[in-house]
């Protein structure tokens, strides 16, 4: 949708409301729902919002210790500008439509640089100085359950009602089931300009993929964000509720978000992986790379307490870094071929937000191009078993303490957001170590 189609539609009555929204560093959408007429009077100026939606915990607590924004600031505004190539209807939301902005320093005129959509445009920006067009696609994974959100509230998130009652991985009967729900998803998506190409049942009870076109990285990180937003909200409308956490139950597979990506010339004409009879050596050296750094970088794929449960053996989640062909036991999967050859990391989790993972996954290939690093021999075989490759952390606490000494992380990403991320992070695992959980009641209330 552009500015005149949205004129067009509002002055016919057919929109009322726009949603102009960003991303905090969860991956969570914030921002504020305009009169659609009055946001066409001041399309140009763009709105503010409160800097410390950057700093805020999960509870919309601001937290001490940044120095983005703090108190000793005064909490001030940054300014909240649209983006009109993200401008779409809203098809969960009829009346509506939806914006999503850059996050610009009031006083610079600058993109806020530790603001995620800030960072992942630094990296395409790089990538097109470099001569490459990024192109990307999210694979995102989600259970679905009967109950509201509000009634899996009041259930403190226990003995809901899944969706489904076994594996339904590929399963169509099973996926007929809940066609009230996915079929809608679909539909929502498309109307919002969100080319979804299928959706299947996945390897856990109740659990759903749904799979959109690939696009430029940034267009795709965008979708990324409409397509949870939207589905969340679709299940909120029809009393139904949705998860994208890395590992809501442990005794099944975990959400993913395998990430594919490929370099393409500035014109976007021609994929650079694919060589003549094997892949390039752009293709050899952005893998050698995104592989060098990836648990320097872990955070931006993994980035909850909650992430690293997922990383389990024979879980369909990866657990060692290793590369392979067409090969799902390996964190690192080589697919298509041709124009579509392309390269599946499968370490990010459904909860990892799009523009940080799109991020360090750039910034790790563009170095290993500039450096031509060479990537470890191809694996085979069960990665699982394997103890000579290098095993993914299964707790947070070690993954922060590696990205923020790290020297590369900072080189890659910045000081600024290193700092900034860490201390996101570091504020994340203190509320978790600080709390008492139903697992310490169940096992230690009477017989300890």
């Amino acid at each position: 949708m552009t500015p005149k189609q949205l004129e067009a539609v509002v002055r016919a009555g057919e929109v009322d409301t726009v949603i102009v929204a960003f991303t905090d560093m969860y991956g969570r959408t914030l921002g504020k729902r305009f009169d659609a007429e009055f946001f066409l009077e001041s399309i140009d100026d763009g709105t503010h919002a409160c800097n410390y939606l950057l700093t805020v915990d999960m509870e919309m607590e601001p937290v001490e210790g940044y120095e983005f924004a703090n108190w000793a600031g005064g909490y001030g505004d940054f300014h909240l500008v649209p983006d009109f190539d993200t401008l779409r209807p809203c098809g969960w939301a009829p009346g509506s439509a939806m914006v999503l902005c850059d996050v610009v320093d009031d006083g610079l005129h600058e993109r806020v640089p530790v603001a995620p959509r800030s960072m992942l445009l630094t990296q395409i920006e790089a990538a097109a100085d470099a001569g490459f067009m990024a192109m990307a696609a999210s694979e995102l994974e989600f259970f679905l359950y009967r109950d509201s959100y509000r009634d899996a509230h009041a259930k403190n998130y226990t003995d809901l009602e899944s969706a489904g009652w076994y594996n339904e991985d590929y399963h169509l009967l099973q996926g007929a089931r809940v066609e009230d729900y996915v079929g809608a998803a679909r539909r929502v998506l498309r109307d919002s300009e969100v080319p979804v190409e299928n959706t299947k049942g996945e390897a856990a009870i109740g659990q759903h993929e749904i799979n959109v076109r690939y696009a430029d990285a940034l267009s795709m990180a965008d979708r990324h964000v409409v397509l949870k937003h939207g589905l969340k909200e679709l299940a909120d409308r029809q009393g139904v509720a949705v998860t994208f956490m890395a590992k809501p139950h442990d005794g099944q597979s975990g959400n993913s978000c395998h990430i594919h990506f490929s370099l393409w010339s500035a014109d976007g004409s021609q994929n650079l992986f694919a060589g003549n009879n094997e892949p390039s050596d752009t293709f050899r050296w952005f893998l050698g790379g995104w592989m060098q750094h990836t648990l320097d970088l872990l955070p931006c794929y993994a980035p909850t307490i909650n992430s690293y449960k997922r990383y389990q053996s024979q879980s369909w989640a990866p657990t060692k870094v290793a590369w392979s062909t067409d090969n799902r036991t390996a964190g690192f999967r080589i697919v298509g071929t041709g124009s579509s050859l392309r390269i599946e990391c499968r370490i990010p989790g459904a909860d990892c937000n799009p523009y940080l993972a799109y991020a360090a996954a750039l910034a790790s290939g563009l170095d290993g191009i500039a450096n031509q690093i060479e990537p470890p021999p191809e694996f085979t075989g069960d990665a699982y078993t394997s103890d000579d490759v290098p095993t993914v952390p299964t707790s947070l606490g070690p993954s922060l303490d590696r990205f923020r000494s790290s020297t590369e992380a900072r080189r890659l990403l910045g000081e600024s957001f290193v700092d900034h991320y860490s201390h996101f992070l570091a504020m994340e695992l203190q509320a978790y170590e600080a709390s008492v959980t139903d697992w310490e009641r169940q096992r230690y209330f009477e017989r300890i």
